[in-house]
């Protein structure tokens, strides 16, 4: 009997995730054993959650990845877990209040997707079943609704939960934030496939994504470089390269060239917001191989 062949690009992708996922591990570990369970907790949302929507919207469906959970690939739970763990650590290093910061963590969820969605399709890595010339190159506007909303209703429950005392701020809260953010998500699921007008449908869709992107930019945040951990721009900077490298290697990102143009904007965004950050831990390690080899 003959094995099925690897996809490169899905044990790669794997490989990567997998990766990013130990990097987030590590400085969890370092702030402590809830920092930790709020990283699996994202990892148990992420499977959950993508196992509900199937269920409940059949709108698309994954390609064979090494490791499986039912429908959904592991790393994909990973990958959200990594997403939401890392974007968190980047809000909270903001001057926004905390009600807002939610709302950051959404949009930066955003500006990796729109790196990620159009380039993975074309891979294989999964199939809205639409062709590539549905809505944004094959990917439904529904699709930036849901990853916006995923983010945000989880880093929101497990936000407001952590005001809990205690033994349930600290055990209950992430355990929470997986139901009650799974909810959000099914809900708004709901709530935007219901909309049989199409001009209302994406007119909703356009004002709370472009609402979100005003308050944040109304609120100015600033940013507190050196406390941010390597964690907070490997993750967003590793899916950049990714897909921009594999979309490269693959001519996908070339159909259409615009793919290409989107991907490297996402990417100078993500730059640009971890350019301090990025320069600081670069002088940190050349300081610190510095002060070893003078020993």
């Amino acid at each position: 009997m003959r094995m099925p062949l690897i996809n490169p690009y899905f044990l790669s992708f794997e490989i990567l995730v997998l990766m990013l996922f130990l990097v987030c591990l590590q400085n969890a570990r370092q702030r402590g054993s809830w920092a930790v369970w709020q990283l699996f907790a994202g990892v148990f949302f992420g499977l959950l959650l993508e196992w509900a929507t199937i269920q409940q919207l059949d709108a698309y469906e994954y390609g064979c990845f090494l490791v499986m959970f039912g429908p959904v690939p592991v790393v994909v739970g990973v990958a959200w877990g990594t997403i939401i763990y890392s974007v968190r650590s980047f809000s909270d290093k903001t001057s926004l209040p905390e009600w807002a910061r939610p709302v950051l963590d959404g949009l930066m969820a955003l500006n990796i997707d729109l790196s990620i969605d159009a380039i993975a399709i074309r891979l294989g890595m999964w199939d809205w079943g639409k062709g590539f010339d549905h809505q944004y190159f094959g990917v439904p506007y529904n699709n930036f609704w849901a990853w916006f909303w995923v983010v945000f209703s989880f880093s929101a429950s497990l936000r407001l939960l952590s005001k809990l005392p205690g033994f349930w701020r600290r055990w209950f809260s992430p355990a929470g934030a997986i139901i009650c953010g799974t909810t959000g998500v099914l809900i708004t699921n709901e709530l935007i496939t219901s909309i049989p007008n199409d001009l209302i449908h994406y007119a909703i869709i356009v004002a709370v994504l472009g609402s979100a992107l005003l308050l944040i930019l109304a609120l100015r945040p600033e940013f507190q470089v050196k406390s941010q951990a390597a964690s907070v721009f490997l993750v967003p900077l590793g899916f950049h390269a990714y897909f921009l490298i594999a979309g490269l290697v693959s001519s996908a990102i070339l159909n259409p060239p615009f793919l290409l143009v989107v991907s490297m904007v996402m990417s100078i965004i993500a730059l640009g917001l971890h350019r301090d950050a990025l320069n600081c831990w670069h002088r940190s390690n050349r300081k610190s191989k510095t002060e070893k080899a003078s020993d």
